[in-house]
């Protein structure tokens, strides 16, 4: 099943269609605690000598904890509990009366190998105040000596919905239920490694309000077919890339060497020809040419090529805006635009749409970029990340690629998707452009936008990952994110053993 990304409301929407076919919800509060409980017990062994210290809220946020409670002290873990007050609602209360007896039976845990903060849950908006946040900071002073926080569906004081929330809790994990909250993606640095556990939801986790899909390695291994074994580079596809004004011949390059070592069978590089020798020095696995700005020059493109990648480095100018027309409306087949061939069309993104046509097409702004061409602040594209993408898709009849973190995957057809692989790593001048590249590869391969672009931007973000796993941040490049591909595309991630829905690492400051 897959993982749906919701907003508080979307969240509640899944808990009250479950209530209505006749799931008990304190059934549900009971199961988020046990398997929160269970997973604490295999991650963490000295949990069963040194015990928890948990902190209950007075909602079910708190309920959850006291279940998480009771199951460790019946484990034999010592159990100290610091409680913001009394149970308010009836499932909490009742989590309360039924680990009473088995909390009260256990050690104290003096010396907790683990804090479970169980204070505010999802329902919580506005910023944390009064004894929650008293007691939100005296959880993190505690988490700053050493100890492991591990926060039950959000960090306390972080909003659900928008990642908001002035005093939050620093957790080390996030144990979420059913659906990956939005704001735990838009906070990664305050929620650290997450795990989405199924708490009994069912086919009801899943419903189709626009929520988006969470991509993963399954996710590509059903998008992306393998090569066959008798593949030649005709049938890997030839790219070709149109960028690199002069001075910028570095990222069409980029963008070759994300499609190289993501399985294109050829690629020609049209660039300022200033750069054309630059390029066939520094890449003799590709062609290179000048841009084809004639009638002859671009018929001699378009019959080789399968697939369009145009606008790495290739400038903003008025010669830029007219080579973009030209080559889009004598070619019909897959394209991608990045970068500059999406500056040129700033405030015009109707007349973008219209250029493109129904063909198969990816865009890949960053935030920036999508407020250039929406004519809107930067601001508003991050505040609305998870609705401005699906509509510019809908005005430019093509996928959208809103770069992250998290990146947001759109659809013209309303589907939507987000892959939040990534790390630091990525975070440097280029990595927009081996992206590109990987995404035309896949496109170009698959004749499918949506399947392309997902999948496109988490084997790259599996990549930095991987480049930030093999050493530091600081002292790594985006050549380390490059060489990190080769590896990825084994896809060797394991499958996940239920309760397990879903997991991402940790990402936060480094080194």
């Amino acid at each position: 099943m897959s993982v749906r990304i919701t907003s508080a409301a979307q969240s509640v929407a899944r808990e009250a269609a479950a209530f209505a076919a006749g799931v008990d919800s304190y059934a549900l509060m009971r199961a988020a605690g046990e398997v929160t409980a269970a997973l604490l017990l295999r991650r963490i062994p000295e949990l069963r000598e040194r015990g928890a210290l948990v902190f209950t809220g007075t909602g079910n946020n708190g309920g959850d904890a006291w279940v998480v409670a009771g199951a460790l002290a019946r484990a034999g873990c010592p159990v100290s509990i610091d409680a913001l007050g009394e149970p308010k609602t009836e499932n909490a209360k009742q989590a309360r009366a039924e680990s009473l007896a088995a909390v009260d039976a256990a050690a104290r845990a003096n010396w907790p190998a683990v804090i479970v903060d169980g204070l505010l849950g999802t329902g919580t908006t506005g910023e944390a105040a009064g004894e929650a946040a008293q007691a939100i900071v005296r959880i993190n002073e505690l988490g700053a000596r050493g100890t492991p926080i591990v926060a039950i569906d959000v960090p306390s004081g972080l909003d659900a919905s928008t990642g908001g929330g002035g005093t939050v809790v620093h957790a080390q994990h996030t144990c979420t239920y059913g659906t990956l909250k939005r704001g735990l993606l838009l906070r990664r640095d305050e929620a650290g490694a997450i795990h989405v556990l199924d708490i009994g939801l069912g086919h009801h986790a899943d419903l189709t309000d626009g929520a988006p899909q969470l991509v993963d390695a399954d996710w590509v291994r059903r998008a992306v077919p393998p090569i066959p074994s008798d593949a030649h580079k005709g049938v890997r596809r030839r790219l070709a890339i149109v960028g690199g004004g002069d001075g910028m011949a570095g990222a069409p390059m980029l963008a070759a060497r994300g499609a190289m070592r993501s399985g294109i069978g050829m690629v020609q590089l049209l660039v300022n020809p200033n750069n054309v020798p630059v390029v066939q020095a520094a890449l003799p696995e590709t062609m290179a040419a000048r841009w084809p700005v004639t009638a002859e020059d671009q018929e001699r493109v378009l019959s080789w090529a399968h697939v369009l990648l145009i606008g790495p480095g290739l400038g903003r100018t008025a010669m830029t805006r007219a080579l973009v027309e030209r080559l889009l409306v004598a070619w019909r087949g897959p394209v991608l635009l990045d970068a500059d061939a999406l500056n040129v069309f700033e405030g015009e993104p109707r007349t973008l749409g219209s250029l493109l046509g129904a063909r198969p097409a990816i865009v890949t702004p960053h935030p920036v970029e999508a407020g250039r061409l929406l004519r809107i602040p930067v601001a508003t594209v991050l505040e609305r990340r998870f609705d401005v993408g699906a509509e510019l898709a809908k005005t430019l009849g093509a996928t959208v690629v809103l770069k992250g973190p998290p990146t947001i995957i759109s659809s013209p057809d309303g589907r939507v998707a987000v892959s939040a692989a990534g790390a630091p790593t990525l975070g440097t001048a280029g990595s927009g452009d081996v992206l590109s590249g990987i995404a035309a590869t896949l496109l170009g391969q698959t004749h499918d936008p949506f399947g392309a672009a997902t999948s496109a931007a988490w084997i790259h973000g599996r990549a930095g990952e991987r480049a930030a796993e093999l050493g530091s941040v600081r002292g790594s490049s985006l050549g380390d994110v490059i060489a990190a591909l080769r590896d990825v595309w084994a896809l060797t991630d394991v499958a996940l053993e239920p309760p397990l829905l879903g997991a991402l690492s940790a990402v936060g400051t480094q080194r």
